[in-house]
C-alpha cells in the first residue's frame, strides 16, 4: 500500500523522472550502435565467431569495471557519475567514427585484420561504459524514491529499457540495412551528444558526496565490498546464483541473432525485435503497476523457471512465429527479474555501499556471459552446426528439434536451458534462499536520505 507523497517527495519524484527520461535518451543510443554492430558484424563475415567474440569482450568489460563503477558512484555525485559517463561514450564514438573514415568498408570488415577489432573496441567501450550511468541510475531510485514506491519504480526502469530495445531494434536494423554503418555511426554521435547537453541541465537533489568510509583505497577493490555483501545473509547466494544463470544467458546472447538472421532479412530481424520488445514494456508496466509482491527473492525465481522453460522451447522447431513469440515472453519477463534484483539490494543494502554493491554484482554476474559466449561461438560454429546437418545429427535430436538450417543453434539453446531449469530447482531447496527471504522481510525500508538546508528551502 503505497502512502500519498509529500510536497519534497514530489519534487524528488520529478526529478527521479526527468533522470529516467534522460538515461532513456543515452541508452537508446548506446542499444542502437551495438545492435548495429552486431547486425553488421554478423551479415559482414557470416559467422557467428566473430559476435561470439564482440558479445563475449562486451560482458568481459562490464565484468572487469563492475567493482570501479560501483566505487565511483558511491564516492562521486550522481550526475557528475551520469556526465562522466555520457561524456567517456561520446569521445570513444567519435574514435569509432574516425577509424570509420580511415578505411574503405572493404578493408573494414575483414575481422581477420586489426582495424576490425579497433573499431569493435570503441563502440563497445561506448557500450560498457554506460554500465556506470545504470548502476548510478539504481542507487538513484534509493536517493529519490520513497521505501514503498521503489518496486514500482524499478518496474519503470525496466519499461524504459523495453522503449530503448524497441526504438533501436527498429533503427539499427533498418539503418545498417538502407543507410549503411557510417551513417549509423554518426547518428549515434549526435544522439549521445544530445543525451549530454540534455542532462547538464537535469538537477538531482543529492546530499554532497557520500564518503565510503574508512580507507577509500580497498573500496575499489573486491575487498572493499565483500563486508557489505557478507553482512546480509544470502545475499552472496543471490549474486552467484544470477551468475549462474549468466553463465547460461551468454549461450543466447552469441546465438539469438544469428538465429534470428537465419530466419528474417536484417530489416525484418529489426522489426521482429522491436515488436517483440514490447514485451520489456509489459513486464516492466505489470511491475510498476503491482509491484513485486511480499517476497522478491521468490518472484525471481520464478521468473527463471519461466524464462528455462521458454529456452526449451522457442527455438524448438524453425518456425519463425514460435521464435518471436518466445522472444517476447523472454523480454516481458526480464524487467521483473531485474527489478526484482535491484528492489532486493536496495532495502537490505545501504545507501552508502549501494554503488559498490550494484557494481560487484554487475562485475561478477557479467563475467559468466563472456566465458559461455567465448565457448558457445566456436561450438557451435565448428561442432553443433556441422553436427546437426549429418545424417548422425539428424538421427540423434531430429524427433526433439525437426528439421532446417540453424538446428545446432537449437540443440544449444535447448541443452542451455536445460542447465538453468536444474539450478533454479536447486536454488528453491537452498538454505540461501530462505535466508534471503527472511532478511528481506525483516529488514526496515531504508529511508530516502535526508535532504539539504537548501533543498528543502526550494520545496
Amino acid at each position: 500500500m503505497t502512502t500519498p507523497l509529500s510536497p519534497l517527495e514530489t519534487s524528488r519524484m520529478r526529478a527521479f523522472h526527468l533522470v529516467l527520461g534522460n538515461t532513456l535518451l543515452a541508452n537508446v543510443t548506446s542499444s542502437f550502435l551495438w545492435f548495429a554492430l552486431t547486425f553488421w558484424a554478423y551479415l559482414a563475415t557470416e559467422n557467428v565467431l566473430a559476435t561470439s567474440i564482440i558479445g563475449g569482450s562486451y560482458m568481459l568489460l562490464v565484468a572487469v569495471f563492475g567493482v570501479l563503477f560501483g566505487a565511483l558512484v558511491d564516492h562521486m555525485k550522481k550526475k557528475a557519475v551520469m556526465v562522466l559517463s555520457s561524456t567517456i561514450t561520446l569521445a570513444a564514438y567519435l574514435g569509432a567514427g574516425g577509424v570509420y573514415l580511415m578505411f574503405p568498408e572493404s578493408v573494414l570488415v575483414d575481422w581477420g585484420r586489426p582495424w576490425f577489432w579497433v573499431f569493435a573496441a570503441l563502440i563497445l567501450i561506448g557500450g560498457v561504459v554506460e554500465n556506470l550511468r545504470n548502476i548510478a541510475l539504481s542507487t538513484t531510485v534509493t536517493l529519490l524514491v520513497p521505501a514503498d514506491r521503489r518496486d514500482r519504480a524499478n518496474g519503470l526502469v525496466g519499461t524504459v529499457q523495453g522503449v530503448a530495445f524497441i526504438v533501436t531494434s527498429v533503427f539499427s536494423g533498418l539503418s545498417v540495412g538502407l543507410l549503411g554503418m557510417g551513417w549509423t555511426v554518426v547518428i549515434a554521435i549526435a544522439a549521445t551528444a544530445l543525451a549530454l547537453a540534455h542532462l547538464m541541465t537535469v538537477s538531482i537533489p543529492e546530499r554532497g558526496v557520500v564518503a565510503a568510509g574508512g580507507s577509500a583505497t580497498p573500496a575499489f577493490t573486491f575487498r572493499g565490498v565483500i563486508p557489505a555483501i557478507r553482512a546480509v545473509p544470502g545475499l552472496l547466494a543471490l549474486i552467484l546464483f544470477t551468475t549462474l544463470n549468466n553463465l547460461v544467458g551468454g549461450v543466447f546472447m552469441a546465438l539469438m541473432d544469428p538465429y534470428g538472421l537465419t530466419l528474417f532479412t536484417v530489416e525484418v530481424w529489426g522489426v521482429v525485435l522491436a515488436v517483440t520488445g514490447t514485451g520489456f514494456i509489459v513486464g516492466g508496466a505489470l511491475v510498476a503497476a503491482r509491484g513485486l509482491g511480499r517476497n522478491p527473492v521468490r518472484t525471481l525465481l520464478l521468473v527463471n523457471v519461466g524464462v528455462a522453460v521458454l529456452g526449451m522451447t522457442f527455438a524448438i522447431r524453425e518456425w519463425w512465429w514460435l521464435y518471436a513469440l518466445g522472444i517476447f515472453l523472454f523480454m516481458m519477463l526480464m524487467p521483473v527479474a531485474e527489478a526484482a534484483e535491484q528492489t532486493i539490494i536496495q532495502r537490505v543494502v545501504p545507501f552508502e555501499t549501494q554503488g559498490r554493491v550494484f557494481g560487484f554484482a554487475a562485475s561478477v554476474e557479467s563475467a559468466a556471459s563472456p566465458i559461455s559466449a567465448y565457448l558457445i561461438g566456436p561450438l557451435a560454429q565448428f561442432g553443433l552446426i556441422p553436427f546437426m546437418r549429418t545424417d548422425a545429427g539428424d538421427r540423434a535430436f531430429g524427433w526433439l528439434l525437426g528439421g532446417g538450417e540453424a538446428r545446432g543453434i537449437a540443440l544449444a539453446f535447448v541443452a542451455a536451458s536445460a542447465l538453468m531449469l536444474v539450478a533454479v530447482l536447486l536454488a528453491f531447496a537452498s538454505a540461501p534462499y530462505r535466508r534471503l527471504s527472511r532478511a528481506y522481510a525483516e529488514t526496515p525500508a531504508a529511508p530516502t536520505p535526508a535532504i539539504t538546508r537548501d533543498e528543502a528551502t526550494a520545496t
